[in-house]
């Protein structure tokens, strides 16, 4: 496949610009530009939900999180959710 040239995109825009009209066009742009603001956004917040660190205070409930004895064995430590 050859390379795109300036002859080719123009080529596209003109076809683009005959199968919508130049009145549907800004509306592409517009929902595109909103689509790309949207994407990044969500892309940030899953960033800053990654790199926020865990609170070490959470442990588990239920019988996981109570210390089990038998008879000459030390109490477990509860298990943590998120390490």
């Amino acid at each position: 496949m050859g390379e795109i040239g300036f002859d080719k995109i123009l080529l596209l825009l003109v076809i683009v610009l005959l199968l919508f009209g130049a009145k549907r066009l800004p509306e592409f742009g517009r929902s595109l530009g909103k689509g790309i603001r949207e994407f990044k956004g969500s892309l940030s917040g899953v960033k800053d939900a990654i790199s926020e660190p865990a609170p070490q205070d959470r442990v588990t409930e239920g019988p996981a999180a109570t210390p089990s004895t038998t008879a000459g064995e030390p109490a477990k430590e509860p298990r943590r959710l998120i390490s």
